[in-house]
């Protein structure tokens, strides 16, 4: 028996998962007749944590779909901003941990799993904690059991931050996360983080901050001016809600 045949068409945000042959105006895939669409899409690379809406003969359908021959099916990209079923809350595998550390310069709660903990360790993380899996890693986006999942576009920090900023558009609150462990920060006591200060640096700064879980110091050291300028980036870029009065180090 004939395969059925249908044709594709692929959001342009998604050519960089489908082979070259996949990017044209239209292309025909042969389907098995009892696939659905989900998986055709992700057989062809795409990962469904990437997929926005989905027409079949201008129809919207869902993943479940199965096609039928001859089906002019489009696979649009995820709109941005997209909405979360739950609280803007995130988990970044191994690779990420400089954007980690970036979006809790920024308030977002951004848990980070070093060293590596294994593909189903983070899925069942993500679930556990309805968390957003951000990845590089398109075979980690495609386990079933995560809550949900992002494709980080860049290898490049700043714009993998502006990436996840315009797609989830998180409320952000500089300076309140550590950066060191994603808890939060108080404002401390000089007294009382006096054992983490070098002599130069108790003599030089009197406003501090500590985080409540790791326990670490923060004041306006020497990076501070590197940091400042990602927040300002971000801030002017994708708004903030009001701006604590915390510090870093």
């Amino acid at each position: 028996m004939e395969r059925p045949e249908i044709w594709l068409r692929f959001a342009p945000e998604l050519h960089i998962f489908v082979a070259v042959a996949q990017r044209a105006e239209r292309s025909p895939v042969r389907t098995d007749g009892v696939s659905t669409l989900g998986h055709v899409v992700e057989s062809l690379g795409v990962p469904l944590t990437e997929v926005g809406a989905l027409l079949a003969d201008g129809q919207p359908v869902r993943t479940s779909y199965v096609p039928r021959g001859g089906e002019e099916v489009s696979v649009h990209a995820v709109t941005r901003p997209q909405r979360l079923a739950g609280p803007a809350r995130y988990l970044l595998d191994v690779h990420l941990g400089t954007l980690a550390r970036r979006m809790r310069l920024l308030g977002i709660d951004a848990a980070y799993e070093n060293p590596d903990i294994g593909d189903a360790a983070l899925a069942a993380r993500s679930a556990a904690e309805q968390r957003v899996l951000l990845s590089r890693d398109r075979g980690l986006l495609r386990r079933r059991e995560i809550w949900a999942g992002a494709y980080v576009y860049s290898h490049r920090p700043a714009d993998q931050l502006r990436d996840v900023l315009s797609r989830f558009a998180p409320a952000l609150a500089p300076w309140t996360r550590c950066t060191a462990c994603n808890g939060t920060l108080r404002t401390a006591a000089k007294e009382s983080v006096h054992q983490q200060l070098k002599d130069g640096t108790e003599r030089s700064y009197d406003t501090f901050a500590q985080c409540t879980d790791c326990g670490q110091a923060y004041w306006r050291g020497a990076h501070h001016a590197r940091l400042n300028a990602i927040v300002d980036e971000a801030v002017r870029e994708f708004g903030t809600q009001s701006r604590p009065a915390t510090t870093t180090n």
